[in-house]
C-alpha cells in the first residue's frame, strides 16, 4: 500500500499546500484541455453554431454532473478527514458505497430523465441553428457518460486521500485520448465519419474508460492509499451513504444553482439582437478561456478543502486554516496573470477558436475584459469554499450561491430586461458584480464561526456486523 503523506499535516504550511497544489492544478488544466480543444475544432470545421450549440448542451448537462458531484463532495470530506486519522478502511468503505450510490442514480434517474427532457430544454435556452448542435451532443453525454464520473469519484477520492500525482496521471492519459477521438469523430478524418458536436461529446465519454480502469486496477492491487473494500456485501451502508449525502447534498445544490444560473444567462443571451453569436462569445471565453483561470482556482479549492479535512482529521485545525490562506495567494497570483493576457491579447485569444470577424469578434472582446475582473473574485472565492467544504461547513456555500448566481446575477439581468436595457455588455456586468458579491459573502462566513467543524464520522461497523460503535 502506498504510504500517507505525514508533510500534509505537518511541516511548513507553504510546502504542504505547494506539494498538494501543483498536480491538482495541473490536473484541471489537463482535464479543461480537451474541452478547449473540442470548441477549436468545431469552430473551425462545423462554425460558430456549433460552439453555442456545445455551450449549452454542456451547461445542460453540468445540471446533472454536479448533482451526482454532490455525493463526491461529500464523500472527499469524509475521505479527508479519515485520512488524516490513518483509517484506510474507513476511507475504501466510504467510497466504494458513494460509487455504488451515484451509479444507482445515474443509471435510475439521471441518464433517462436528462434524454427525454434534452428537447425540451435546449429548445427553452437556444435558437434553432444551436440547438441542432446542442440536442445530439447533449443526449449522447447523457447515454454514455458513466466514465465521465467514475473518473470523477476514482481522482477525487485519491486527491482527498493526499496522492494527488496518480490522478495527474490518469487525467493525462484521459487527455490525450479525448484529443485524438475528437480530432478524428468531429472532422471525420481517415475512415470515421465527421460527427460535428456529436462527435466531440462521444470523444467526452469514450476516453475516460482506459483512466478509470486503469485507477480501479491500481486501487485493487494495492497500490493507492486507499485499499479496495474488505469484501462485497449486498447490504448497503445507509449511514455512510446519509453522511456522505448530508455532507455533500448542500454543494451540489451549490453547484446546481451555478450551473442553472449559467443555463439562464443562455436564455437571457438568446434575447439579444445577435444571440447566436453572443452565446458563441460567451461559449468560448467562459466556458473555455476562462477555464484556464478557473480550473486552477477549482483546483486550489480541492486542495485546500483536502489540507482543511486532513489537519482537522489530526487535531490540528488552525493549522487547515492557514493552510486556505495560502491556497487562495496561489490562486490570485494565477488569475492576476491571467487577466493580464485578457486584456492585452483578447483578438489573438478569440482566432485561436475561428471568431476573427464580428459580432463574435466584438462581444468577446469586450467580454473578455469583464473576465479580467471575474478571475480575481474566483480565485479568492473558491479557496475559501475549499476551507468551508473541507470543515463540513457545505451549507454557507450553498446559500451564497442562490443569493449572488438567482437573485444577484439573473435577478439583475432580468430587471435590465424589464427596462428594455438588456445588451451583452449589461450581461457581462452583472456576472462581475455577482461573482464580487459571492467574494464578499464567502470572506465573511469563513471569518464568522472559523472555529466550527462538522462531525463526519461514520460507522465503523461494516453492513451485517453487529457493533453500532461509532468511530
Amino acid at each position: 500500500m502506498k504510504p500517507f503523506d505525514e508533510e500534509l499535516v505537518s511541516g511548513g504550511i507553504v510546502r504542504s499546500v505547494w506539494k498538494l497544489s501543483w498536480p491538482v492544478v495541473l490536473l484541471n488544466v489537463v482535464n479543461g484541455t480537451h474541452g478547449f480543444i473540442d470548441q477549436v475544432l468545431v469552430g473551425r470545421y462545423v462554425g460558430t453554431e456549433a460552439n453555442a450549440g456545445i455551450g449549452v448542451g454542456w451547461s445542460l448537462f453540468m445540471v446533472i454532473v454536479v448533482f451526482v458531484s454532490s455525493l463526491y463532495h461529500g464523500m472527499n470530506v469524509v475521505v479527508a478527514r479519515y485520512a488524516g486519522r490513518r483509517d484506510r478502511e474507513t476511507m475504501s468503505r466510504v467510497m466504494f458505497e458513494t460509487l455504488w450510490f451515484s451509479l444507482v442514480f445515474l443509471f435510475g434517474v439521471g441518464a433517462p430523465a436528462g434524454y427525454f427532457l434534452a428537447p425540451h430544454a435546449v429548445a427553452a435556452v437556444t435558437r434553432p441553428e444551436a440547438a441542432a448542435h446542442a440536442l445530439p451532443y447533449l443526449r449522447t453525454l447523457f447515454v454514455l457518460g458513466a466514465p465521465i464520473f467514475l473518473m470523477f469519484l476514482i481522482t477525487g477520492a485519491m486527491q482527498a486521500s493526499g496522492d494527488p500525482r496518480t490522478p495527474l496521471r490518469l487525467g493525462v492519459l484521459t487527455t490525450a485520448l479525448n484529443v485524438i477521438l475528437s480530432y478524428l469523430l468531429i472532422t471525420g478524418a481517415g475512415p470515421f465519419p465527421a460527427m460535428g458536436a456529436q462527435g466531440a461529446a462521444l470523444a467526452t465519454c469514450l476516453a475516460p474508460l482506459a483512466g478509470a480502469g486503469l485507477g480501479l486496477s491500481l486501487i485493487f492491487r494495492r497500490r493507492t492509499i486507499s485499499p479496495p473494500p474488505s469484501r462485497i456485501w449486498f447490504a448497503r451502508d445507509l449511514e455512510v451513504f446519509r453522511t456522505v449525502l448530508r455532507i455533500g447534498l448542500p454543494s451540489g445544490v451549490q453547484a446546481v444553482m451555478m450551473n442553472l444560473a449559467g443555463v439562464g444567462l443562455y436564455y437571457f443571451i438568446s434575447q439579444l439582437d445577435h444571440a447566436t453569436a453572443a452565446q458563441a462569445a460567451y461559449a468560448i471565453c467562459y466556458t473555455q478561456l476562462f477555464s484556464l483561470v478557473a480550473w486552477p482556482s477549482w483546483a486550489l479549492r480541492n486542495a485546500s478543502g483536502t489540507i482543511m479535512g486532513q489537519n482537522i482529521g489530526a487535531g490540528r485545525p488552525r493549522r487547515g486554516r492557514r493552510g486556505v490562506y495560502v491556497a487562495a495567494a496561489f490562486g490570485l497570483s494565477w488569475a492576476l496573470a491571467g487577466g493580464v493576457v485578457f486584456v492585452t491579447a483578447p483578438a489573438a485569444l478569440l482566432a485561436v477558436f475561428g471568431a476573427t470577424t464580428d459580432p463574435v469578434l466584438g462581444i468577446g472582446v469586450t467580454f473578455l475584459r469583464y473576465l479580467a475582473i471575474s478571475g480575481v473574485m474566483i480565485a479568492i472565492t473558491t479557496a475559501f469554499t475549499g476551507g468551508l467544504v473541507g470543515a463540513g461547513r457545505t451549507v454557507a456555500p450553498m446559500v451564497i450561491a442562490i443569493v449572488t448566481q438567482i437573485f444577484v446575477l439573473l435577478g439583475g439581468c432580468a430587471v435590465l430586461a424589464a427596462l428594455d436595457r438588456l445588451t451583452a455588455e449589461g450581461i457581462w456586468a452583472m456576472i462581475v458584480v455577482a461573482h464580487t458579491a459571492r467574494m464578499a459573502l464567502t470572506l465573511l462566513a469563513f471569518h464568522v464561526g472559523k472555529d466550527a467543524v462538522v462531525n463526519v464520522d461514520v460507522r465503523r461497523a461494516a453492513p451485517g456486523d453487529a457493533s453500532d460503535a461509532c468511530a
